[in-house]
């Protein structure tokens, strides 16, 4: 790796970062609280002070020709650090508000990675830290790397190399030649999606701050609200039907939308082999637990189908936001629901998770294996979507949900040891690794917070956010000797 080019691309970055940040500001104004206006500038002169010193002190680290050059494990180690440093700037202004700085850390990269678990025990904060709060899962969603490509011509060409690094899904899906075309699309219609939202929740009764706020949670897949019990602070049916669609939508293909809407055929939906399993899912998992809520519980029939779906969708898109407190569901419903939390959303979503794309290919890899087994000289193909998959594709796929379950367990284990508990450990690192949000217990559920854990734990919480937001490949790369092989330029 070459520190000319990792500081050229880290200092800009960061320097926009510093921009972004400001943000909140306007909402200070608007709400004359100007004491908040001092966290979001102080953040953004930290962030864009240590950008310009990175790309003025390094030799050549402000010429855009090196930043064309730049090599996938350069980009693999830029993402890596960019997003770190999100999370630590992110969280200078929590610090503001009397929160310590691991819980700033916490809060922060919670929001970042979408994963929407939080420390906070009461929501008597600013409007504008609330505003952060949301935006930085905006933000987060579709990937700060794919929106600085999207507006910065400095990453026209290195942007290929950072854009899949920082979505490493099974396949290099793009709609455009030129992958800064890509991005700014794939910007524009999360950008047009939370739009609506915003107006259908408004046209529902939610305040616009509320619904401005949801919307970029919603979107992102990420569940922060400014309530302290989510939706269901609400108590409007048509509020968690809106929210219901719009986590459906976080956590399906976006390219496919772009593509459907460019060709003007909604039959690719159906044609689309993860879209059909995500659908398809959602729909059962929801079904089961609606019939056992109406069975266990004493719902009525609409009251289940409304709390299950919603349940179904925050869960398995990740998003992790709530319209009840689902540990006090049965044990039928609940154990639906932790089988959620393994399932992922679609590639190319702002959904956390394995992916269901990866989860099609390795059981169709399975059942070829097992045909085999009667035909050993038969040739078989895993196909998705009638396209063969590579054989080398398969394997990393194979390779990353053994990862994905390993470290799973890792941090399981480690949880359950500090927090003497298996059912927090448990639910906490999946939760956390698949940026899901809430767990199975009172302490860490839905309507709970994550301030109790120990210190350690929440350490371990933090590290898993980022690792499952950067789907683990940037996160093993670095475990190799070669990839710190570092030289000035």
């Amino acid at each position: 790796m070459r520190l000319s080019y990792l500081a050229n691309a880290i200092g800009l970055i960061m320097i926009y970062i510093g921009i972004v940040i400001l943000t909140p500001i306007a909402i200070a104004l608007l709400t004359k609280d100007f004491y908040s206006i001092v966290p979001f500038i102080t953040a953004g002169i930290i962030s864009t002070v240590i950008g310009v010193c990175l790309r003025k002190f390094f030799p050549n680290a402000s010429s855009v020709e090196n930043l064309n050059d730049i090599k996938k494990t350069e980009a693999l180690f830029v993402v890596a650090v960019s997003w770190i440093i999100f999370g630590i700037i992110s969280g200078i202004p929590y610090l503001f508000y009397g929160i310590n700085p691991v819980d700033a850390m916490f809060e922060a990269t919670s929001g970042i990675t979408t994963t929407g678990a939080t420390i906070f025990t009461t929501f008597d904060y600013p409007k504008a830290l609330f505003f952060w709060r949301s935006l930085t899962q905006w933000l987060g969603g579709l990937g700060i790397i794919v929106l600085f490509i999207a507006v910065l011509p400095q990453f026209a060409v290195a942007g290929r190399q950072m854009f899949f690094a920082e979505a490493p899904g099974p396949t290099e899906d793009k709609i455009t030649p030129r992958i800064r075309n890509t991005a700014s699309t794939l910007w524009g219609i999360y950008l047009i999606f939370t739009i609506i939202q915003t107006v259908l929740l408004m046209l529902a009764g939610m305040p616009l701050f509320d619904a401005v706020c949801n919307s970029f949670s919603t979107l992102a897949a990420g569940g922060f609200s400014p309530k302290a019990n989510s939706t269901f602070d609400y108590h409007s049916n048509l509020i968690t039907w809106i929210m219901t669609i719009f986590m459906f939508i976080a956590g399906s293909n976006f390219i496919l939308w772009i593509r459907a809407f460019n060709q003007k055929k909604p039959s690719l939906f159906i044609k689309n082999e993860e879209f059909r399993l995500y659908l398809n899912l959602t729909v059962i998992f929801s079904l089961f637990i609606a019939a056992s809520l109406i069975y266990s519980s004493g719902y009525s029939l609409f009251e289940a189908l409304t709390h299950a779906f919603y349940q179904v969708a925050s869960i398995s898109t990740s998003t992790g936001s709530a319209s009840v407190d689902f540990i006090k569901w049965d044990f039928t419903s609940q154990i639906i629901l932790f089988i959620v939390m393994f399932m992922g959303a679609c590639a190319s979503s702002a959904g956390g998770g394995i992916k269901l794309t990866r989860w099609l290919i390795v059981f169709k890899t399975m059942k070829s294996e097992m045909v085999r087994i009667l035909h050993p000289n038969a040739v078989f193909n895993v196909k998705i979507d009638n396209t063969i998959v590579p054989k080398d594709v398969i394997r990393q796929i194979i390779v990353f949900v053994f990862y994905y379950f390993a470290i799973f367990l890792v941090g399981a284990i480690l949880i359950s040891i500090i927090e003497q508990n298996v059912i927090v450990g448990l639910s906490t690192s999946i939760t956390t690794l698949g940026n899901i949000g809430p767990g199975f217990t009172q302490a860490v559920g839905p309507m709970g917070n994550f301030d109790g854990l120990h210190i350690v734990s929440k350490i371990i919480c933090i590290i898993y956010m980022l690792v499952g937001r950067l789907e683990i490949i940037p996160f093993l790369v670095m475990f190799q000797r070669d990839f710190w092989y570092v030289k000035e330029s």
